[in-house]
């Protein structure tokens, strides 16, 4: 079985149109064979592809070569800067969905949820309730409003994950309104794996990753930088007390604990990375239906020539047996 594990969807429930009275909610429209997604003061076509009707992305993910998905919201529906009882009811419209589309599709389709993470109490409640309902876990963002995810403040949320199995998908959200990052769509092409390098890193440097070593974390977009920095972290903590006065060994080996997405869109990064962190810690990722993640996933990863034992546990075995439990 062939699992794409980075893809997302507006459920219907969460449209305008599910709640016309509450502004905040999205319109998906299409003009002239082009999808937009109307939300707050922005009018965006960045997605290329269906977002809304279910059957059509199984079809589309069928097309591009995987069998099954692991679905997960559109990130900015997490609503980090509304109130956090607004943010937890957005949240559970979309969790409720997607365990319904769950139910529906048992073999095909596999979903991460949301949680209102700027409430931390909240937060795990919620978490709760969307595991016991079939879930896997929880996409959150790379920052709650400023906070990066080593912050002390998020501990109990690592440990509830930790404790339930709970699985994460780190995804980017734009970082701190960067000005030189707004043009030439580099918020995007550098802003969110730029993103990604300083979540992933806040959490190793910080301790969570040594306090907890059984999370199960995945990075989007190749991690970022991250692995291409390894020496450089490596250095701090042989150099810099900041550093090894509060990890025990080496960065490099829990760099090794995380997860991470194929969407690195050249052959020699993405076999570098297997190389690397190995072939059992990547999972097939598309990034659908996005304008920069991968029509054809599949294919880039046979094109990659990772040999037949990598290129199966990267295609589907991997992600079969966290998400499936073969």
């Amino acid at each position: 079985m062939i699992i794409d594990t980075h893809a997302h969807i507006i459920v219907p429930e969460i449209l305008r149109e599910a709640a016309p009275a509450e502004e905040w909610r999205p319109r998906v429209v299409w003009n002239n064979g082009k999808q937009f997604i109307e939300y707050g003061s922005k009018r965006i076509g960045s997605a290329t592809r269906e977002f809304v009707t279910p059957e059509t992305i199984l079809d589309e993910i069928k097309k591009s070569g995987a069998d099954a998905v692991l679905l997960c919201p559109w990130v900015s529906l997490v609503r980090y800067e509304a109130k956090a009882e607004e943010s937890l009811d957005a949240c559970q419209v979309q969790n409720d969905a997607l365990a319904s589309l769950v139910k529906k599709y048992p073999q095909r389709i596999a979903a991460l949820g949301m949680i209102p993470l700027q409430d931390v109490a909240l937060a795990i409640k919620e978490l709760e309730r969307l595991m016991k309902s079939g879930l896997k876990g929880v996409e959150i963002g790379t920052h709650v409003n400023g906070v990066y995810p080593g912050d002390v403040n998020f501990r109990p949320f690592w440990e509830a994950c930790e404790s339930l199995g709970a699985f994460v998908f780190i995804h980017p959200v734009e970082g701190g309104g960067r000005a030189e990052l707004r043009d030439y769509y580099m918020w995007n092409v550098i802003g969110n794996p730029l993103e990604t390098t300083v979540a992933a890193g806040h959490l190793i440097l910080s301790g969570v990753m040594e306090a907890y070593p059984r999370l199960k974390i995945l990075l989007a977009h190749g991690g970022g930088a991250l692995p291409y920095l390894h020496g450089r972290l490596e250095r701090g903590f042989k150099q810099r007390p900041e550093i090894n006065k509060v990890i025990s060994r080496p960065p490099t080996e829990y760099l090794k604990q995380f997860y991470f997405d194929t969407i690195t869109h050249d052959a020699v990064v993405l076999k570098n990375l297997v190389d690397f962190v190995g072939a059992d810690r990547i999972l097939l990722g598309s990034d659908y239906p996005f304008d920069m993640g991968n029509e054809n996933p599949v294919e880039f990863v046979r094109s990659t020539k990772l040999g037949n034992e990598a290129e199966k546990l990267i295609l589907g075995d991997n992600a079969a047996d966290i998400f499936w439990h073969r």
